[in-house]
């Protein structure tokens, strides 16, 4: 990473502070090149005393100052940010945008002109340094800029890139993903307690199990059907409660989620 690089936010709510805390936790840039501005100076002061960076109310002076700027403002008010700020944009700063159903195209029709777009779908593991984020590159993007991104991101997660065409998708799994996994944690969880178990315990038990079996998925490589068959024996208790969440559509629930919440993502951009 080129030495001294300073990344600023726009817009510092929960995937903001949650990347922000991420970069900070691992060490991989000092929180004086970090900065943020927010919509009031209250608001900014918030942000400074949570995070330890600096946070100013002013977008223009932030991307000034600035040579990675990320947008991580809500989708209905990014046109407006950018008809602010793009005076400002010059050629050797690279424009990153986290906004759910903005596409790369969108921005460069309003700043038109460089600076490059990188579009970045990451979630909010990222303040833990388990975040997932895909990134698709604008028209003007290069390899060195993407990958430049791609190392920012790598700091707070795994990150991969993909074609523009498949984000929403990506918004649907692991974008949004993270509610759907707490959902099932806590529905695991709920039928522990059900059965006598305190609650801090059963939460526990299935924060732990969901965290392992991810975990088995990614580092053995093993498709998630092996490793299922692996934990289920003939007239088991294991198929038992297979049985079950399949003859409640837990998997077809699972489905049409993802794909609902792809559908939304995609329709926040004709807004």
């Amino acid at each position: 990473m080129p030495e001294n690089i300073k990344i600023g936010f726009i817009g510092a709510g929960v995937m903001g502070k949650a990347i922000i805390n991420g970069l900070l936790k691992s060490n991989f840039v000092n929180k004086d090149n970090i900065i943020a501005s927010e919509i009031t100076e209250e608001l900014a002061k918030k942000v400074s005393d949570e995070t330890g960076i600096k946070a100013i109310s002013n977008n223009r002076e932030l991307v000034k100052a600035s040579d990675v700027i990320i947008l991580s403002t809500k989708p209905f008010i990014i046109k407006d940010v950018l008809e602010e700020i793009k005076e400002n944009l010059t050629g050797e700063k690279i424009l990153v945008s986290i906004a759910a159903g903005i596409n790369t195209s969108f921005i460069e029709e309003i700043i038109r002109k460089e600076p490059p777009v990188i579009r970045v779908m990451p979630n909010t593991p990222a303040v833990v340094e388990e975040g997932m984020s895909a990134v698709s590159r604008g028209k003007y993007a290069t390899d060195k800029q993407v990958e430049l991104i791609m190392q920012i991101f790598s700091n707070v997660g795994r990150c991969i890139e993909v074609q523009e065409k498949h984000i929403n998708a990506v918004t649907g799994i692991s974008g949004s993903g993270p509610a759907f996994i707490y959902l099932i944690i806590e529905a695991l969880a709920d039928g522990g307690v059900k059965l006598g178990l305190p609650k801090k315990t059963a939460i526990e038990l299935a924060a732990q199990t969901t965290l392992g079996a991810a975990k088995m998925v990614l580092e053995t490589g093993k498709h998630p059907s092996i490793l299922k068959d692996e934990v289920t024996t003939p007239g088991g208790c294991t198929i038992a409660g297979l049985a079950v969440m399949e003859d409640n559509g837990v998997r077809a629930a699972l489905s049409k989620t993802v794909q609902e919440t792809a559908k939304t993502a995609a329709e926040l951009c004709n807004k």
